[in-house]
């Protein structure tokens, strides 16, 4: 579903990282470790094509990003991927059920029942009618998980999607992202400093200036519990 050779992005001259090198199949859920500032979300969104590395190639079912304008990776991201952002990224204009359930306007396909049966999900039930600026940030952040994976996407990349969340409803969210693994068979990329979300992937990463490496078991310890 994804696969990366090769990536390199830099910023006014300055490397972010290089020789990155990924795959992941259907049905795989992968955690992305790095340090603050090592272009975690940056890879996210040379994934996505909403920006364009500076070497290497990124093909997203089969399709060389490469060979897109801005367009056709809109058109890809609309049919293919789902990105829960860290900044969250609703529209304030739109209730909480028609953030939700834009990715299914887009595609022609409504279900209004689909979309409520995610905000049950995420415990935003009863809450559709709200507008964002009614919500907390850690509601916000169910709405845009929510909005991810409403439309069935074979890639799925989450930025944090715990970061603002109380364990109990991280646990959920974590269940219904493994859920679109499992019983979708989509791929996912998440990225995290949490142990508990971490123990949750098939394959825990680390992302460095030089490239990606496989994080042992063991190594989780060392991480943060939330």
């Amino acid at each position: 579903m994804l696969q990366i050779q090769n990536l390199g992005k830099a910023f006014a001259g300055s490397p972010v990282f290089s020789n990155i090198s990924l795959q992941l199949q259907r049905g795989e859920f992968v955690a992305l470790l790095g340090e603050s500032g090592v272009g975690k979300s940056t890879l996210l969104n040379c994934i996505a094509g909403l920006e364009r590395p500076d070497s290497g190639s990124v093909q997203v079912a089969g399709t060389d990003l490469s060979t897109l304008d801005d367009d056709g990776c809109a058109r890809l991201r609309r049919s293919a991927l789902g990105f829960v952002f860290q900044a969250f990224h609703v529209l304030p204009h739109l209730t909480v059920a028609e953030n939700v359930g834009l990715p299914l306007r887009l595609l022609g396909r409504h279900d209004d029942a689909r979309v409520q049966a995610l905000l049950e999900t995420v415990g935003l039930g009863g809450l559709g009618a709200r507008l964002p600026a009614q919500l907390s940030g850690g509601q916000l952040q169910r709405v845009a998980i929510a909005r991810a994976v409403v439309h069935g996407p074979g890639l799925l990349l989450a930025d944090e999607p715990t970061g603002n969340l109380d364990p109990v409803t991280a646990e959920k969210v974590l269940s219904l992202l493994q859920a679109q693994v499992r019983d979708a068979g989509a791929a996912c990329l998440l990225v995290t400093h949490s142990a508990a979300a971490a123990a949750r992937a098939d394959r825990v990463l680390r992302l460095t200036a030089q490239g990606v490496q496989a994080v042992p078991g063991p190594a989780l310890a060392s991480l943060a519990p939330g």
